[in-house]
């Protein structure tokens, strides 16, 4: 496992899950977040089959999708300027610019290769108003937009999720977070995730985050391991 995503980080803060499991968020597990890919999360593609391997493990998959129009004002290139990496202000909220990535049509956007998407049992798009960015498969970032998602588990009665993905510093982190806040029980599938990594740490302490907000975080083969037995 890359340095920037330790199981370890979680330790003795893990604690027990049931077998069930109802639904698996799949968040932006996109060519352009490969490597390779505009926006490339170092060992992004790992995530795919880990994502593949636990899907059998819930009931139903769900899907966040990052969908930007080529104008959005986070793409550093619609910046007068600007680089990415840099820092602005965008629809009220704190904005680090990116690169052009994962624009709607293009094949940045699709799903990477591989991936299961006939499991899908819904996609969520975010990040479609260039005026505001959405980290989160819940929320735009200025929190005045969802996506639908929140309330699709709540029409469902859904109680408790798991969450993988690119990258855990940032949208997974933010989708975890927000879907906690909505009183679900959350559990991070940590060797599904890595980091973007803009700082050295910035996975870890990603992690650290969601552990203190009162994620759980758990491996695949966790989990696998304990349908095994169940059977």
């Amino acid at each position: 496992m890359p340095g920037n995503l330790s199981a370890g980080s979680a330790g003795a803060a893990r604690v027990a899950y049931d077998l069930a499991m109802p639904t698996l968020i799949v968040v932006d597990l996109q060519n352009d977040f490969l490597p390779g890919g505009a926006l490339a999360v170092p060992h992004g593609d790992e995530t795919v089959a880990v994502a593949n391997a636990v899907m059998d493990r819930f009931t139903r998959v769900v899907a966040t999708q990052d969908w930007h129009p080529r104008a959005h004002g986070s793409f550093a290139a619609n910046q007068s300027g600007r680089a990415p990496g840099e820092v602005i202000e965008l629809g009220g909220v704190v904005q680090v610019l990116w690169p052009v990535h994962c624009v709607q049509g293009t094949p940045g956007a699709e799903f990477a290769p591989g991936l299961q998407v006939e499991r899908f049992t819904r996609v969520f798009v975010k990040g479609t108003d260039p005026g505001v960015d959405s980290y989160s498969g819940f929320f735009d970032n200025d929190r005045r937009s969802a996506t639908g998602l929140g309330d699709h588990l709540l029409e469902i009665g859904e109680t408790e999720v798991a969450v993988l993905g690119l990258a855990t510093d940032y949208c997974v982190k933010a989708t975890a977070l927000d879907a906690h806040r909505l009183g679900l029980r959350v559990r991070l599938i940590v060797d599904g995730c890595r980091a973007v990594e803009l700082q050295p740490g910035d996975g870890e302490r990603a992690i650290a985050e969601m552990l203190a907000a009162g994620i759980e975080v758990v491996t695949s083969a966790e989990l696998l391991a304990e349908r095994s037995a169940s059977v």
